[in-house]
């Protein structure tokens, strides 16, 4: 099947009373265990609903197995910790979540789990190399500056070092990015964002072989974060529409891209599927679309970021993204809130990067949305 028909109808539950076209909801906790294979219980993401999910989004990614979970930050840090020990070392590229960067500082520090941040190319990464090296983690296009990684070059690095790698696929979704199929191990999404797709769901999805998804599963149900199965519906449903949905915002984000990267006001913008963005050409090998996601900077001359915001109708001033409204942030208030100002700095992540997150709207009432904010 091709991926529209996939998000359609792979990983559907059968409804045997009614005969209904959806998955039913099952919200027990409790289930009846005797005379049965398998123990059920949602911490050990096991349920009817986590189930048909899982097997939803591996079709989408091309993947074995996988575990869905309660957020995008569940899902990372569960990964990260099912494969490292102290005294054990990883490699991160240094334009990440700032969440996840959050993490890392906090918890690796705190477990003696040593770690190194290098640039975003794949020299970078090998030269990082070390005998205790077990994980290599990468993000592209990454947040919030859409930089763009080689991942089969990444993925090759980590194979030729018995190393996991790992990459965090959520601004490209599947539709726009397949990265098992370009070597990597696992794939990990906030499925908070494009997955869910409607502002009102938080979840996170691992998608990996079956050999290495037994190993998270394992230190999952210890951690505890599972989805419920309301959620685990919503998602199923979002899920459906995820490749119209990010089509139409994947063609939206394109054309407010080439309108802003024409404009005096607009000092810089970031995204890959602009000629002189520098992932530009290794984006047109391994990305199918170029995604929703793209970041600008105001020369704040005459404007400010906070004042432009407050100006928009349309366009809404949120936290989080992927959703069918657009929206827009400043990263260094919001996203990267946790990470140091000069971690920021280093990274070219200024008090003036705004990052916009393109919905499903109309693409002229977007841009004079955008026109009248600017007042040009």
């Amino acid at each position: 099947m091709h991926i529209q028909t996939k998000c359609v109808h792979s990983g559907k539950g059968i409804d045997t009373i009614t005969k209904g076209l959806n998955t039913p909801i099952f919200p027990s906790s409790a289930h009846e265990y005797l005379d049965t294979d398998d123990v059920i219980y949602p911490r050990y993401f096991n349920t009817i609903n986590q189930k048909v999910i899982v097997q939803k989004i591996c079709d989408l990614e091309g993947a074995e197995d996988g575990i869905i979970f309660s957020s995008g930050m569940a899902a990372i840090s569960t990964a990260l910790l099912s494969f490292i020990k102290p005294s054990d070392h990883v490699i991160f590229q240094d334009e990440i979540y700032g969440g996840s960067y959050a993490f890392i500082e906090k918890f690796f520090k705190q477990f003696k789990i040593s770690y190194s941040f290098v640039a975003n190319n794949a020299e970078s990464i090998k030269s990082a190399i070390k005998p205790a090296t077990r994980i290599i983690y990468i993000e592209t296009p990454s947040n919030p500056l859409l930089s763009i990684i080689d991942i089969q070059a990444i993925a090759k690095i980590a194979k030729q070092n018995n190393c996991i790698s790992i990459i965090d696929n959520t601004f490209a979704t599947p539709i726009n990015q397949n990265p098992i199929k370009l070597g990597i191990d696992i794939v990990i999404h906030s499925g908070t964002k494009y997955l869910g797709g409607h502002s009102d769901l938080s979840c996170g999805a691992v998608l990996t072989t079956s050999n290495l998804a037994h190993k998270i599963r394992k230190n999952a149900s210890n951690l505890g974060g599972n989805l419920n199965a309301l959620s685990c519906y919503m998602l199923e449903r979002s899920l459906k529409t995820l490749s119209i949905r990010v089509k139409q915002q994947t063609e939206n984000a394109f054309q407010i891209a080439n309108f802003l990267d024409n404009l005096s006001i607009v000092k810089k913008v970031y995204y890959p599927g602009l000629s002189d963005h520098p992932g530009h050409s290794t984006a047109c090998e391994q990305m199918n679309g170029f995604g929703a996601m793209l970041s600008f900077e105001l020369d704040g001359s005459n404007l400010t970021i906070y004042d432009f915001m407050k100006r928009l109708n349309i366009i809404k001033p949120a936290v989080s993204l992927g959703g069918i409204e657009t929206t827009i942030c400043d990263p260094v208030t919001t996203s990267h809130a946790k990470v140091s100002a000069e971690v920021r700095a280093s990274q070219g992540i200024t008090d003036s990067l705004l990052r916009l997150s393109v919905g499903i709207e109309n693409i002229e009432d977007l841009i004079k949305d955008i026109k009248q904010a600017l007042e040009i």
